[in-house]
């Protein structure tokens, strides 16, 4: 189970005015589960999103970033979104996209609207046809069961090996105006940024032109999912997508405004518990890591010497063993490509416990220190390296057995 992480309660996902949400269970890939969901939006709504970096991103992927570019050149507002789990429908060149469209063209049929108003989403097993026929037929009965409060079950309906839904919901005031965020997001294994594989949406109810939600959710991304790492495997169909339905009365039409600036610190801070919750349900995790990496040149410097020690097997098994084996942080720390790194300024601190002073072993440190906190289900490794100002965080888990199980059975 997760790390930390109790189950969200349906009760406190609140609706977001403008956005009804519908599923169905179309056997994809399994009977008897919900795996087709689709959202539909108000048509005062703006639409922005962040997409894998694999460069065999899937057929959804490429579908949405040609719809999205279309809203630059067209009036027509997107309408809906519609996601499928149990196949990620990549891998699957020029019959994939006809799939993604054919997708898009029967939901946009039966909300008579224009195809180029509906984004696809898949996730699930790479390199197998997606069985458009069962999709389809999963899309009427998932607009007959739209409601705003479907958020629970929209959370469930895009799980692939996660074994709890992730959502989280909250309201701000704004000048004087309250507003609803509610969003929801799947991953648990093959996760690492940049986007990782997972998929995320997030709504609000404010109304935000469509040029500062494509800055917002960028910058939004940067902080929470472009922070996360489970395995290091990059994801063909990662993507976080940010929805403003313009239902409320506050309208966010400048970056540079107070208006943006609270909007944007409600936005990241709901997208950073989400994509947490991801790493707590890693595959098989059992520890829940953040690493912080400061006094750094530059924040990309101290986010790769973050991430070589998140990435590193031999340190993500110690902690899984609760092994005090902190040599192999040093060591992926001096491998991590920061060439001129002076590691005899280097200080690594695990939660209380100083490990290593001015890059070796600090004479005070004691193994059972080290232990105490290895033993403990959430662990902060902090590094400091006498080099600037810069710092940054991410958040990673350890490395069991079940991990093994989980990716080896995935098909099966």
């Amino acid at each position: 189970m997760a790390v930390n992480s109790p189950l969200p309660v349906a009760a406190n996902l609140k609706p977001v005015a403008g956005i009804e949400l519908g599923y169905a269970e179309a056997g994809v890939r399994k009977p008897n589960r919900k795996d087709v969901l689709v959202m539909k939006l108000a048509p005062t709504a703006t639409v922005a999103g962040v997409f894998t970096t694999n460069r065999f991103c899937a057929a959804p992927v490429q579908v949405c970033k040609a719809h999205l570019e279309g809203l630059r050149l067209s009036d027509a507002p997107i309408r809906a979104l519609v996601i499928n789990t149990g196949n990620a429908n990549a891998g699957t060149g020029e019959q994939g996209l006809s799939a993604a469209n054919a997708v898009c063209s029967a939901l946009a049929d039966l909300l008579e609207c224009d195809v180029s108003q509906v984004l696809p989403f898949s996730t699930g097993v790479i390199l197998e046809p997606l069985p458009v026929e069962r999709v389809t037929a999963g899309l009427a009965p998932a607009l007959a069961n739209l409601r705003a409060d479907n958020w629970y079950s929209a959370a469930e309906t895009i799980m692939t090996t996660d074994t709890q839904p992730k959502a989280a919901s909250r309201t701000v005031s704004i000048n004087g105006e309250t507003i609803t965020l509610t969003g929801i997001s799947k991953g648990a294994g093959m996760i690492k940024p940049n986007m990782a594989t997972m998929l995320g949406f997030l709504a609000t109810d404010a109304g935000v032109s469509q040029t500062v939600l494509e800055h917002l959710v960028k910058e939004a991304a940067d902080q929470s999912f472009n922070c996360i790492t489970i395995d290091g495997d990059t994801s063909t169909n990662d993507s976080f997508m940010l929805i403003a339905t313009g239902a409320a009365r506050l309208q966010v039409l400048e970056i540079d405004s107070p208006e943006y600036t609270a909007l944007a610190a409600a936005v990241t801070d709901i997208a950073r518990e989400l994509a947490q919750m991801i790493v707590r349900d890693g595959e098989g995790a059992t520890k829940f890591i953040t690493i912080t990496v400061e006094e750094g040149a530059s924040v990309e410097e101290c986010r790769k010497i973050a991430y070589s020690i998140g990435h590193s097997p031999l340190v993500k098994t110690a902690f899984f063993a609760s092994d005090p084996n902190l040599g192999r942080i040093l060591a992926a720390i001096g491998y991590a490509g920061v060439d001129d790194l002076d590691v005899s300024k280097l200080n690594l601190y695990l939660d209380d416990v100083h490990v290593a002073r001015n890059g070796g072993r600090n004479p005070a440190y004691q193994e059972a220190d080290g232990q105490r906190v290895m033993r403990q289900s959430e662990i902060t490794v902090r590094v400091t390296l006498a080099r600037g100002d810069a710092s940054a965080t991410i958040w990673t888990c350890d490395l069991s057995h079940e991990y093994v199980t989980i990716n080896a059975d995935y098909r099966s």
